[in-house]
């Protein structure tokens, strides 16, 4: 097979650059299936596609990490904002709380709303940190990459601190910093919140699910998309620096995007955000999102 000077293959960047594609892993392989699969569905060959999917399933990512767990070294980023095709699937992590292993907010009354910093219902608490708007623009690929409008999106991360509210201990009576919000005419979606924190093993970043109207959020399997979003390596290390940041410094110190179980295969090239602002009155963190409806998502 031929590689280019670049050691790309296919367009893609090869996880080993200095060994030949057939030593690239599993990750790359199914990536490289995947891809294929696309293009023959493209040239009305359909079962030869399928064919080929049955060699491999998922996305090949690795499982996220729990806070907590080990991580490698070094760090790493890059700056982007616009995703190129379909947005990459990925696991949805152990804190979803869409009602896919356990506690369900989708259901919740007060769950469709921008401003995500406090929790609602019957919690009480808010989340602390550097202010961050988190704004994603959803395009239509079935349509011709037409604005999303109505899609429903629903948002999730981690505090300051690195846990996940509904889950974490401390914070299981809370379900702040989770939210929907329904796209736009333009296919837009803006959340208020704060910047994440990051916890050992994962590199800094943020969940969404896509749903196709806002009445399909009641049932996580009508998910259209299901995708993470990478966050610059200068915005974090400046975050990061600010009063009540300190555990996520130490967690920073011990992961990049190379070693990222989720962003490591591409170090987060069609997932990294573009971040403006600073930490003093907040960041404005944007990715534009493809998403495909002819294609099943295979993350969960």
């Amino acid at each position: 097979m031929f590689v280019d000077e670049f050691r790309e293959f296919e367009g893609r960047a090869l996880v080993r650059p200095d060994e030949e594609v057939v030593d690239q892993g599993l990750g790359f392989d199914l990536g490289t299936l995947l891809g294929r699969r696309r293009m023959l569905g493209l040239l009305g060959l359909g079962a030869i596609g399928l064919g080929l999917a049955a060699c491999g399933g998922g996305d090949g990512s690795a499982p996220e990490s729990s806070p907590g767990s080990a991580s490698g070294s070094s760090s790493g980023s890059a700056s982007a904002g616009t995703s190129s095709g379909e947005i990459p699937d990925e696991m949805a992590g152990p804190y979803p709380g869409d009602g896919s292993n356990g506690p369900d907010v989708l259901e919740e009354s007060g769950i469709v709303r921008s401003d995500i910093r406090s929790s609602f219902g019957t919690a009480n608490g808010t989340a602390d940190g550097v202010p961050m708007t988190l704004e994603l623009t959803i395009s239509d690929l079935a349509k011709k990459a037409a604005p999303f409008a109505g899609a429903a999106v629903y948002v999730w991360h981690c505090d300051r601190d690195g846990a996940y509210s509904m889950y974490s201990e401390g914070v299981e009576d809370e379900n702040y910093l989770r939210g929907v919000q329904i796209a736009d005419a333009a296919g837009k979606v803006r959340f208020t919140s704060i910047f994440p924190g990051c916890y050992p093993g994962r590199w800094p970043h943020i969940h969404f699910e896509v749903y196709s109207t806002r009445a399909d959020i009641a049932d996580a399997t009508k998910t259209i998309a299901i995708s993470q979003i990478a966050l610059p390596k200068d915005a974090c290390d400046k975050a990061f620096a600010q009063p009540g940041y300190q555990q996520s410094v130490k967690s920073m110190a011990g992961v990049s995007l190379d070693n990222d179980g989720i962003f490591r295969e591409d170090r987060g090239a069609r997932q990294l955000a573009t971040v403006t602002g600073d930490a003093s009155s907040g960041y404005t963190v944007s990715l534009t999102v493809g998403v495909d409806t002819r294609t099943k998502p295979t993350g969960g």
